[in-house]
Protein backbone atom coordinates (compact mmCIF):
# COMPACT_ATOMS: atom_id res chain seq x y z
CA UNK A 1 0.00 0.00 0.00
CA UNK A 2 1.30 3.34 -0.65
CA UNK A 3 0.94 5.93 1.57
CA UNK A 4 -0.38 9.12 0.47
CA UNK A 5 0.63 12.44 1.98
CA UNK A 6 -1.37 15.90 2.03
CA UNK A 7 0.20 18.68 1.36
CA UNK A 8 -3.15 20.43 1.95
CA UNK A 9 -5.15 19.63 4.62
CA UNK A 10 -7.63 16.41 3.84
CA UNK A 11 -11.14 17.20 4.12
CA UNK A 12 -11.39 14.16 6.45
CA UNK A 13 -8.92 14.95 8.83
CA UNK A 14 -10.83 18.73 8.46
CA UNK A 15 -13.86 16.96 9.60
CA UNK A 16 -12.74 14.78 12.10
CA UNK A 17 -11.26 18.10 13.62
CA UNK A 18 -14.17 19.96 14.17
CA UNK A 19 -16.58 16.96 15.15
CA UNK A 20 -13.56 17.09 18.07
CA UNK A 21 -13.61 20.76 18.88
CA UNK A 22 -18.04 20.20 18.80
CA UNK A 23 -17.51 17.44 21.09
CA UNK A 24 -15.06 19.08 23.48
CA UNK A 25 -17.66 22.37 23.40
CA UNK A 26 -20.27 20.46 24.20
CA UNK A 27 -18.61 18.60 26.81
CA UNK A 28 -17.44 21.91 28.72
CA UNK A 29 -20.85 23.25 28.18
CA UNK A 30 -22.80 19.57 30.02
CA UNK A 31 -20.10 19.76 32.71
CA UNK A 32 -20.66 23.47 33.41
CA UNK A 33 -24.81 22.07 33.62
CA UNK A 34 -23.55 19.52 35.81
CA UNK A 35 -21.79 21.71 38.22
CA UNK A 36 -24.04 24.50 38.40
CA UNK A 37 -26.57 21.46 39.37
CA UNK A 38 -24.56 19.78 41.71
CA UNK A 39 -24.07 23.08 43.56
CA UNK A 40 -27.67 23.37 43.41
CA UNK A 41 -28.27 20.57 44.66
CA UNK A 42 -25.96 21.17 47.61
CA UNK A 43 -27.73 24.29 48.50
CA UNK A 44 -30.94 22.77 48.62
CA UNK A 45 -29.48 19.97 51.11
CA UNK A 46 -27.89 22.59 52.54
CA UNK A 47 -31.58 23.94 53.37
CA UNK A 48 -33.11 20.78 53.98
CA UNK A 49 -30.59 19.79 56.58
CA UNK A 50 -31.59 23.47 58.17
CA UNK A 51 -35.02 22.68 58.83
CA UNK A 52 -34.39 19.06 59.48
CA UNK A 53 -32.38 20.28 62.41
CA UNK A 54 -35.33 22.95 63.67
CA UNK A 55 -37.66 20.28 63.63
CA UNK A 56 -35.92 18.29 65.56
CA UNK A 57 -35.35 20.81 67.87
CA UNK A 58 -38.99 21.63 68.26
CA UNK A 59 -39.76 18.04 68.84
CA UNK A 60 -37.28 17.60 71.59
CA UNK A 61 -38.45 20.92 73.41
CA UNK A 62 -42.02 19.80 72.79
CA UNK A 63 -41.41 15.79 74.25
CA UNK A 64 -39.50 17.74 77.43
CA UNK A 65 -43.02 20.08 77.52
CA UNK A 66 -45.02 16.89 77.46
CA UNK A 67 -42.78 15.28 80.02
CA UNK A 68 -43.15 18.35 82.61
CA UNK A 69 -47.01 18.27 81.76
CA UNK A 70 -47.47 14.54 82.51
CA UNK A 71 -45.82 14.62 85.90
CA UNK A 72 -47.73 17.69 87.14
CA UNK A 73 -51.01 15.52 86.36
CA UNK A 74 -49.64 12.89 88.01
CA UNK A 75 -49.27 14.76 90.82
CA UNK A 76 -52.88 16.70 90.30
CA UNK A 77 -53.81 12.93 89.94
CA UNK A 78 -52.57 11.61 93.31
CA UNK A 79 -53.54 14.52 95.34
CA UNK A 80 -57.38 13.93 95.85
CA UNK A 81 -56.33 9.76 96.69
CA UNK A 82 -54.27 11.17 99.11
CA UNK A 83 -56.64 13.71 100.63
CA UNK A 84 -58.70 10.70 101.45
CA UNK A 85 -56.06 8.64 102.77
CA UNK A 86 -55.67 11.61 105.15
CA UNK A 87 -58.68 12.15 105.75
CA UNK A 88 -59.22 8.42 106.74
CA UNK A 89 -56.28 8.47 108.60
CA UNK A 90 -57.21 12.07 111.17
CA UNK A 91 -61.41 9.46 111.15
CA UNK A 92 -59.50 6.23 112.48
CA UNK A 93 -57.34 8.85 114.95
CA UNK A 94 -60.99 9.94 115.95
CA UNK A 95 -62.52 6.66 116.51
CA UNK A 96 -59.39 5.48 118.74
CA UNK A 97 -59.24 8.58 120.81
CA UNK A 98 -63.25 8.62 121.39
CA UNK A 99 -62.96 5.17 122.51
CA UNK A 100 -59.75 5.55 124.74
CA UNK A 101 -61.63 8.83 126.13
CA UNK A 102 -64.59 6.52 126.52
CA UNK A 103 -62.68 3.81 128.23
CA UNK A 104 -60.67 6.58 130.32
CA UNK A 105 -64.21 8.19 131.52
CA UNK A 106 -65.46 4.35 132.39
CA UNK A 107 -62.50 3.68 134.38
CA UNK A 108 -62.85 7.73 136.37
CA UNK A 109 -60.07 9.02 134.95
Amino acid sequence: MSETKCTEPCADLTRLEQQLRDLAEQNGKDHKELRERLSQAELTNAVQNAKYDAILEKLDRLTKKHDALNHKLSELESKPGRRWENLAEKAIWLVLAALIGGALAHLGL
